[in-house]
């Protein structure tokens, strides 16, 4: 480290610190009392105290003020402690246990060693003791690493000599590691320097391949423990993928293999070059300076960018809000920048100790095979693709492109060398290149590649040729969004929404997607697909509606890619239109003819309803490995198959009623068990809706219950049963219908801890209600443990027998709660009323974020306003609840008068506003 302490002084003067010491030290002796005795101690243990507490502080204050880096932080960090554990050893072996001077030797190891203390980083020291130690250093020792502990330093510490250091260190590549960076301190400095050459001699030579095995291994296990990606919602700074511990782990095998002491010496040694060098101490830099804040923010070794951190991260460092843009996003996309970074650095090292430290064949069999087929300007070089020359780039731009071609062409890997002069070029990727036919023809072959498109377009967007060649996409590059809905980065989602794509189109995912993956083959136009999927987010965070700003970005570019008119306008209004699939199949009633007739109406045909359907099921998937499940799926098909009977001459709506009576005509034959009279009796309990929105199974056994209910005078049936290929618990309800029965319900299963995803509601023609609510846990999986089943339907007896009250029994829950982690997002809340999307039903939905009740609060609203509910479509984005109802006044009409809606509006407003004890959202988040 290069940097320098100022003023060191003001963290801690030895001096004065020393003389403090040794004024308690000649009072207890004038006075004949053992400085080891608990009074004297004490009085030790607080100048001790006082140092480190008064150190702290000013390091902090320092660093808070900006009058210190980050990397000053962890320097000052190391130099107090040395100051404090050179005057301990001193005072030590000067007045508690006399020694002489050479009796051990301190030593700092791991990142104390390297002089890198966070504010709360633990600290290791070894105590080198020579082969005949003095009896009384043990002593000594333990007497030290007391006061340590006593002043609440958190110390990991061994207490060895050369012998038993060393070899520790051949049969444990942690200890290795640790004493790979140990540093002098005080004490026996011959000592030191004898371990020094020992451990080179017997701990390093022979050993430098198992280490560098060893040390990439552990990587692999720590990245898939932490999550192998580096676009986390809550990264993880120190052991996550791009984090310090990887660049920590370079600089390891780096040392280990050429005992160099600081980046410089890689540069000296050819592993990096001078670029590198610099992104390697940047990147560094400022994940030290995050370090500092998140231990400075926690008051502990915090080290995960938590949601309730991240814009108070982004606050202290200077991050302010851009149009469409949020500060917490900025600094979280400069955070995914700089794990980009250390995963370009890991890659290149990598392969440079890789190709120094691999013996190479005496033939090279792939160059040999491959010389007449590669292109002009590209070699392979002992199995990976390179240039035959520095000016390749140079003499060709498009080249850059190319080489990312041959290398999937021929299922290459791409040398380092080439990747840092690709790099060296990317300027050379001017507005000429990004127009060159040829190039765009590259770029679509990558795009589109039928033996798998991500590895290339990763390569190419790691490499920053994609955000080059395509500055729209280089807007999204490490974009995130700030939410707990979406896992990754949008330009990651976007490859993984691409490869989604190709796996369905490869029949990969028959089993997740079978309805994708046979209408995928009767496409016109594959090219359309994979484009629109490329572009479909390509305008986050620029502000507006992304969709409609995507669709003229689509406009665009769709030519410059090759596409003809038709394609173009295709692509255009897949980009547009990415999320109404979505949007229609979660949000509304797909038994609701006007639904399935609106949505016919701007999908307008059979083909571009087979290419939302794939583009829909492939944004969904990517957006994190827990959101798609079987409802999700089981929604989306029943909306492609409804919209697609409508569009090839299925029966219009107009004829509704007599669809109804043909499954009236199937449910008879079902029962034909029954008395006439109780066939007729039942059939006149219910109307068209809701004979058309079950099938005739169902209704057969909705028939048993109410009939059995009816002829028994039973008040209350429940039941519940798991739908497994579809991942719910359905729950049927058969009571007395009354105001707030949807409320009581929806309160009983938020307590139970169960989540509605979409109610069915009947209320029959003897006034009972025939409820049907799917639900799911907190995992958004189907329900079936039978302790949690069994609470489920407690909670829901209770509520409608009386004995539960939810608005108590939520009140009470709140409070006892620990806060939601929701708490940090805030979520403008906003009620929508239309008349439109339905012939019979007023539809309402409702946006806020989400808590322990929500469904019921906002129910309750509805219930108190005079309505009724007939269908109920509840969603779920991370911190978003967003629930549509459909709903009808006591004479079952709309609710259409302007004043009502104004009313109604500005009620389910108060509802959902935040509930009493949980504090307001600060964050604002971007559309």
């Amino acid at each position: 480290m290069l940097l320098k302490i100022k003023n060191p002084r003001a963290v801690i003067n030895r001096k004065t610190f020393m003389l403090a010491l040794c004024e308690i030290a000649n009072a207890a002796s004038g006075e004949g009392i053992d400085l080891k005795k608990p009074k004297v101690r004490g009085k030790i243990l607080k100048v001790f105290k006082d140092g480190l507490e008064n150190g702290r502080a000013e390091i902090q204050r320092r660093f808070e003020a900006k009058e210190a880096s980050g990397a000053a932080t962890l320097l000052a960090g190391a130099y107090l402690l040395d100051q404090l554990i050179r005057t301990l050893h001193e005072f030590t072996i000067t007045h508690v246990y006399v020694l002489p001077d050479d009796a051990m030797g301190l030593i700092a190891t791991g990142g104390y060693g390297r002089a890198e203390i966070s504010p709360q980083s633990d600290l290791d020291i070894m105590f080198l003791l020579p082969k005949k130690a003095n009896p009384t250093s043990s002593t000594a020792v333990e007497w030290m690493l007391y006061m340590l502990w006593d002043m609440g330093l958190k110390v990991g510490h061994a207490t060895r000599s050369i012998e038993e250091a060393v070899k520790m260190a051949k049969s444990d590549i942690t200890i290795s590691t640790s004493l790979l960076e140990a540093r002098w301190i005080c004490g026996n400095h011959d000592l030191f320097t004898d371990f020094e050459a020992r451990f080179e001699r017997d701990a390093i030579k022979g050993q430098e391949a198992e280490f560098v095995r060893a040390k990439l291994e552990e990587r692999d296990l720590r990245h898939d423990r932490m999550g192998d990606s580096r676009y986390v919602l809550e990264p993880n700074l120190k052991d996550g993928k791009g984090g310090l511990r990887d660049l920590q782990t370079l600089f390891w095998i780096a040392k280990f293999l050429y005992r160099v002491n600081d980046i410089a010496g890689l540069v000296d040694k050819g592993v990096l070059d001078k670029s590198d060098a610099r992104r390697f101490i940047k990147a560094q830099r400022f994940l030290w300076t995050v370090r500092c804040h998140l231990h400075y923010l926690a008051g502990r070794p915090d080290e995960t960018i938590s949601f309730n951190v991240q814009n108070d991260l982004a606050q202290r460092m200077d991050y302010t809000d851009r149009e469409g843009v949020s500060a917490v996003e900025r600094f979280m996309k400069h955070y995914f920048l700089v794990a980009k970074d250390v995963g370009d650095l890991t890659r290149v090292i990598c392969a440079v100790l890789e190709d120094q430290h691999t013996k190479k064949p005496m033939l090279s069999f792939p160059s040999f095979n491959f010389r007449r087929r590669i292109s002009a300007g590209f070699k392979v070089d002992g199995g990976r693709l390179t240039v035959e020359h520095e000016d390749v780039f140079k003499d060709d731009p498009v080249n850059l492109l190319r080489l990312f071609v041959e290398a999937e062409k021929y299922d290459l890997d791409i040398h380092p060398e080439a990747l840092r002069l690709v790099q060296k070029n990317l300027k050379r990727i001017n507005k000429r290149v990004q127009k060159d036919p040829v190039a765009n023809a590259l770029f679509l072959e990558l795009l589109t590649n039928i033996k798998g498109p991500m590895r290339g377009l990763m390569r190419l967007n790691e490499s920053g040729v994609f955000g080059r060649f395509l500055p729209d996409f280089g807007r999204v590059v490490a974009q995130m969004q700030y939410d707990m809905y979406h896992v990754y980065t949008v330009d990651e989602h976007t490859i993984r929404a691409i490869d989604i794509l190709w796996k369905i189109e490869q029949g990969l995912l028959a089993k997740d997607h079978p309805l994708s993956t046979e209408v995928i083959k009767d496409l016109q136009s594959r090219r359309v697909l994979y484009v629109a999927v490329l572009l479909h987010d390509i305008a986050k965070g620029r502000g507006g509606d992304h969709s409609v700003v995507g669709a003229e970005v689509a406009t665009e570019l769709c030519p410059r890619f090759g596409l003809n008119e038709w394609e173009t306008e295709t692509v255009a209004w897949l980009v547009l239109r990415h999320l109404d699939m979505n949007r229609t199949a979660y949000k509304r009633d797909l038994d609701d003819p006007k639904t399935i007739k609106d949505f016919v109406a701007q999908v307008q045909s059979p083909e571009r309803l087979r290419l939302l359907l794939i583009l829909t099921v492939a944004d969904t998937r990517a957006v994190g490995p827990t959101v798609w499940n079987n409802w999700k799926a089981s929604l989306l098909r029943e909306l492609y198959y409804s919209a697609q009977e409508l569009m090839t001459g299925g029966l219009p709506t107009q004829r509704r009623e007599a669809r109804a009576d043909r499954v009236r005509k199937k449910l008879i034959d079902k029962l034909d068990h029954w008395s006439d009279a109780d066939v007729d009796w039942y059939l006149a309990q219910g109307h068209a809706n809701y004979f058309l929105s079950y099938p005739a199974e169902e209704l057969a056994h909705h028939a048993e219950i109410v009939l059995n209910a009816h002829n028994s005078d039973t008040k209350l049936y429940l039941e519940t049963r798991a739908v497994e290929n579809i991942d719910v618990t359905e729950v049927l309800i058969h009571t007395l219908d009354h105001p707030g029965l949807f409320a009581s319900i929806a309160g009983a299963m938020s307590l139970s801890g169960a989540n509605v995803v979409d109610a069915k509601i009947t209320t029959l023609g003897n006034g009972m209600a025939l409820d049907t609510f799917w639900v799911q846990d907190g995992e958004e999986h189907a329900i079936a443990a039978p302790e949690k089943i069994k609470r489920l339907k407690d909670r829901i007896e209770a509520a409608l027998t009386g004995r539960l009250r939810p608005a108590r029994e939520l009140a009470e829950e709140r409070i006892r709660r620990l806060p939601s982690r929701t708490n940090v997002f805030e979520v403008a809340p906003r009620v929508l009323v239309n008349n439109e999307a339905s012939q019979s039903a007023t539809v309402i939905e409702v946006n806020g974020r989400n808590r322990q009740g929500f469904l019921y609060d906002v129910t309750r609203a509805l219930t108190d306003f005079g309505l009724q509910i007939t269908s109920a479509h509840i969603s779920t984005y991370g911190e978003r609840a967003v629930d549509v109802f459909y709903v009808r006044d006591v004479f079952g009409l709309k609710v259409d008068s302007p004043s009502k809606i104004a009313a109604l509006k500005k009620t389910v407003m108060q509802a959902i506003g935040t509930a009493k004890g949980e504090p307001i959202a600060k964050v604002k988040q971007t559309q």
